[in-house]
């Protein structure tokens, strides 16, 4: 058997991180959302306008968020556990993500969400290489077996 079959990649590992982190801070948002204090208000510092957007649309901004907290840590999990259900749900995130860079570009509602471009399209290219997909293809078929 191939030993590399069975070593997590590194992209893998750093994807996996990813999506724990965007779970956590997103679901940190939708607190701060529910909950508005002195706290979150020095975390909604990075990002006014996000905050004001989520402000303005009010109660879907919360279900937005919240869908996208457990997107996240849905995808952490399968990534963790190797499943192809994983695998595809990271698939499906980044290309959402790419997407609406893409529309946020071109409609000039957020102009530098370009540089989110070619780190989607390159982390796609990665989650479909032959390595990665042989990565979690050997997995579930050591599962059936």
């Amino acid at each position: 058997m191939n030993r590399a079959l069975h070593t997590r990649p590194l992209g893998i590992t750093a994807l996996i991180i990813f999506f724990l982190v965007g779970g956590l801070i997103s679901f940190l948002a939708v607190l701060s959302l529910l909950f508005p204090s002195t706290f979150f208000e020095l975390v909604w510092r990075v990002n006014p306008r996000g905050h004001e957007g989520l402000l303005r649309i009010g109660f879907w901004g919360v279900v937005l968020l919240f869908a996208a907290s457990a997107s996240c840590a849905v995808a952490t999990i399968g990534l963790w556990r190797r499943t192809r259900w994983g695998h595809i749900l990271a698939i499906t995130l980044i290309g959402v993500h790419l997407f609406s860079d893409l529309i946020s570009t071109v409609l000039r509602i957020e102009p530098r969400a370009i540089v989110g471009v070619p780190i989607a399209l390159a982390i796609l290219l990665y989650l479909r290489s032959r390595r990665v997909q042989d990565y979690f293809a050997q997995y579930m078929s050591n599962r059936i077996e």
